[in-house]
């Protein structure tokens, strides 16, 4: 019996599938990849690899992956969420298979480092490495947070474990979709401001927990806008984010400042329109 099932949601990344998927044939594991309307050859290349293909139309990402949970059809113990522009290194294949079938009942879930690419370098600093992602978890046992952005997986139950090795996170599709996606991340995270969810960190263990605890009760009292530069400081200085070179420095620029400064500005804009609203 096949220990994993890997679930991929995708739309239009015939740049970033080929390698994504090739980086798990070690591994004997099903995997689904869930398209919401891809132009390209992404359906084509899934299928070539041997991935079985849902379609279904795109709301949100909890609300897609939570749908794609409740679809797949596996006799897989564990599932694991990996995106398309992201890639199992050696190191953590051999771990999946020899860590899973060993782990009691009583562990639910495992967490993976993160390892992000950026224009070729390993951005080793600024806090991003490693960032431990709950990534692995057993089938029934947890289930995508319904946020608009910064969704994780939330445990029924259980402990978690560390898995060895890194998820490579390195998006082959260039500068300017990179951008777009961003701009995209920032539309949807102000929402979730804006809708003001509150501290759903309790749900959540280990480090994202430790993070969102900060971003809703730290960083969300700060000041609009001032708050994106004394972060980006905090990164690149404190947290030695420099030393990763040209490539970090944009990096770190464009994901620590560009991109929180781009939230706010749309938080202020959707403050400005409801105060207009209300008494207009």
């Amino acid at each position: 019996m096949r220990e994993l099932a890997v679930i991929i949601m995708t739309l239009n990344e015939a740049e970033n599938l080929p390698s994504c998927l090739g980086s798990l044939q070690p591994l004997d594991c099903d995997i689904f990849v869930i398209d919401s309307g891809s132009t390209d050859r992404t359906v084509d290349i899934a299928r070539e690899a041997g991935a079985t293909v849902l379609s279904h139309k795109w709301e949100t990402y909890a609300s897609q992956f939570n749908w794609a949970l409740a679809q797949i059809e596996t006799p897989a113990k564990w599932v694991f969420r990996l995106d398309a522009d992201e890639r199992v290194s050696p190191e953590l294949s051999h771990s999946i298979r020899n860590s899973l079938p060993q782990l009691p009942e009583d562990v639910t879930g495992a967490y993976i480092a993160l390892r992000i690419l950026f224009l070729g370098r390993w951005i080793r600093h600024g806090g991003m490495y490693p960032t431990w992602l709950l990534r692995v978890w057993r089938r029934g046992i947890g289930r995508c947070e319904d946020r608009w952005m910064d969704e994780h997986i939330a445990l029924e139950h259980g402990t978690c474990c560390h898995l060895a090795g890194d998820l490579i996170h390195e998006n082959q599709k260039g500068i300017d979709p990179w951008i777009q996606k961003h701009n995209g991340y920032a539309t949807r995270e102000a929402r979730d401001v804006m809708q003001s969810q509150g501290d759903t960190s309790g749900r959540l263990s280990g480090q994202a927990a430790s993070k969102r605890w900060i971003k809703e009760n730290a960083y969300a009292k700060l000041p609009l806008f001032w708050r994106a530069w004394w972060y980006w400081a905090y990164r690149y200085f404190l947290l030695l984010g420099f030393l990763d070179g040209r490539e970090g420095a944009l990096f770190h620029f464009f994901q620590g400042l560009w991109y929180r400064s781009l939230v706010d500005a749309k938080v202020i804009e959707a403050k400005r329109k409801a105060d207009a609203n209300t008494h207009g």
